[in-house]
């Protein structure tokens, strides 16, 4: 059975690069009717942090990449690692060693003005003589001296690398702690994993990591090195191009569906098909057709997916972002106001993301106080106070307050009064929402409701009037 994994360190937020890797992985692993592990690698103690932690389980969530399996911390697993460490020193294939930080900075630096590559020179290999036994001591795992490592990456195609440029690394720290290399060799034969998706920065850490399996008597698990995403300007993506972490997008306004469509196609396509469904991923997504070359992020394109998604959604699923939105900038009480979903469907194809959306709808849910000045310059004229009085008038008269009984209403006004649509609707938009911009003046009637209609227009005679 295909099990995959996604092993994030806590050190920081989930950015669209790690998200990217865990899509890939949860993909290959539905796709397969296989299982999806989620690990946390929070063996870095100084830099390991809960927040961290809380925003990598909430990003997974918020993007619906559901695991089969975890979450599993490396620092509950320190029994186990200390005991494979163990089984490798008796059996000879790690060892203990003494040499100070001293020692290996004076090597280092002879290793470099020799035009060599600085690795560490096995002095430790057979003897510590020259020690006491309760110095401080980091164990190195003993890797072979000769031959070479080789696979098969399903991106890349086939790596070799010679065991002469590989060092003896550490795979237990000076304090007792187990480093990176050796936990993920030992979770991923503990739990089964038979194909690793993950960043192509991880392809010279494979190497090292197949000598260890081999070394443990492991099978070795298919590895699948994806290329970095770059910035629309062509370097690596960071913070100056805007967002990064998962859920600074979903704080920006972007739908999950709208993100995951979009990280897909970042170095992986099926034909020219640029909208996918949740089961069209899983039913076409394959790790063989993952381009080698790195992905540039296109920010247009991004956003060009979330109109659509706000668009076709279910309008139930946008409602309930649109409420994650809504409660973000202080709406607390939507009993004060429409439905969500009302608001959504009037304002789907009026906004470009959900913070837009919330901040035009805030009026529906809380009373404003001040009115947008341009609007008041170019729709408040001479009678205009006459147009909104002649209007509550007419609405006041209303048994239906809905939007087609409120249009006729007033374009029967407005053809009383001799006068263009605009003359009523517009200073109307400002006294409900406080701009000129809005949906159809009925729908905002309907919007905001026929009590607080008709009080903000009392409100909006009494402005306009001084």
């Amino acid at each position: 059975m295909v099990k995959t994994r996604f092993a994030p360190s806590p050190t920081g937020f989930l950015h669209v690069g790690g998200a990217r890797t865990a899509l890939f992985s949860w993909l290959y692993a539905r796709h397969c009717n296989g299982e999806f592990v989620l690990r946390i690698e929070d063996t870095d103690r100084e830099r390991s942090t809960q927040p961290a932690i809380d925003a990598i389980l909430e990003s997974m969530q918020w993007l619906n990449l559901n695991w089969d399996e975890g979450p599993y911390y490396q620092t509950k697993r320190f029994d186990r690692y200390k005991e494979v460490i163990n089984e490798l020193l008796e059996k000879g294939l790690a060892y203990k060693c003494y040499c100070s930080k001293e020692r290996l900075e004076k090597m280092r630096q002879e290793q470099m003005e020799k035009g060599l590559k600085p690795r560490y020179d096995g002095h430790c290999r057979d003897d510590h003589s020259e020690h006491a036994p309760d110095e401080p001591y980091v164990i190195r795992f003993r890797n072979p001296d000769t031959g070479t490592v080789a696979f098969d990456d399903l991106v890349k195609g086939h790596i070799e690398f010679q065991n002469s440029e590989l060092d003896d690394f550490i795979i237990q720290r000076s304090d007792g702690t187990p480093t990176y290399n050796f936990c993920v060799v030992v979770d991923d034969y503990d739990m089964g994993i038979t194909h690793v998706i993950r960043g192509d920065d991880h392809v010279n850490n494979t190497p090292r990591q197949i000598n260890l399996y081999k070394a443990l008597g492991a099978k070795i698990p298919v590895f699948c090195h994806v290329a970095m995403i770059l910035g629309d300007d062509g370097t690596k993506l960071s913070k100056r191009h805007g967002a990064v972490s998962v859920m600074q997008y979903r704080e920006d306004g972007y739908l999950p569906e709208a993100l995951v469509n979009y990280l897909v196609r970042l170095g992986w396509s099926h034909g020219d098909q640029e909208i996918f469904s949740r089961e069209e991923m899983i039913e076409w997504f394959d790790p063989a057709q993952i381009s080698k070359s790195a992905s540039s992020f296109n920010t247009k394109k991004l956003d060009w997916l979330n109109a659509h998604y706000m668009k076709t959604l279910p309008v139930e699923e946008v409602a309930k972002e649109l409420v994650w939105h809504l409660n973000r900038i202080g709406v607390a009480d939507l009993s004060q106001g429409p439905a969500p979903e009302l608001v959504v469907k009037n304002y789907a194809e009026r906004t470009h993301t959900l913070k837009e959306m919330a901040q035009k709808a805030r009026c529906y849910y809380e009373d404003f106080t001040e009115y947008d000045p341009a609007g008041v310059k170019k729709w408040i004229k001479e009678g205009s106070v006459e147009v909104l009085k002649a209007s509550l008038e007419s609405l006041n008269s209303l048994s239906s307050w809905e939007p087609q009984a409120i249009d006729e209403v007033l374009e029967a006004l407005a053809k009383r009064l001799e006068i263009g649509m605009g003359k009523v609707g517009q200073p109307l938009r400002l006294a409900m929402t406080g701009t000129a911009m809005s949906p159809g003046i009925g729908d905002t009637m309907l919007l905001v409701g026929r009590d607080r209609a008709l009080k903000r227009i009392e409100k909006a005679i009494a402005h306009f009037s001084k």
